[in-house]
C-alpha cells in the first residue's frame, strides 16, 4: 500500500501531467487515489489540485463543445439569393 505521501504526489503529478486527451482518465484515477486517504486533513492537502483537475475538465468539455459548434455552423450551405 502507498503511503499517503505517495498518494498526494501521484495526484499531484496527474494534476500537472493532465491534457485534454487524458483528463477523464486523470480524474477517475485521482478520485480512486483520494479515498485511499485517510482522514479529512490528507484529503484537505489535496483538494487545491481536486478542485484544479476539475476545472480543467470542465473547460475542455466547453472548448470542445464551441469547437464543434463553429464547425458545424461553417459547414452550413449558404443560401443562394435570386438576381434580379
Amino acid at each position: 500500500m502507498k503511503s499517503p505521501a505517495n498518494l498526494r504526489a501521484e495526484i499531484r503529478r496527474l494534476y500537472h501531467e493532465t491534457t485534454p486527451a487524458t483528463v477523464e482518465r486523470d480524474v477517475r484515477r485521482a478520485i480512486e487515489l483520494l479515498k485511499r486517504l485517510d482522514g479529512e486533513a490528507e484529503r484537505a492537502r489535496v483538494a487545491v489540485y481536486m478542485d484544479g483537475l476539475s476545472q480543467l475538465r470542465s473547460e475542455w468539455i466547453l472548448a470542445r463543445r464551441r469547437a464543434g459548434k463553429k464547425r458545424s455552423s461553417s459547414r452550413r450551405p449558404t443560401p443562394k439569393v435570386k438576381k434580379p
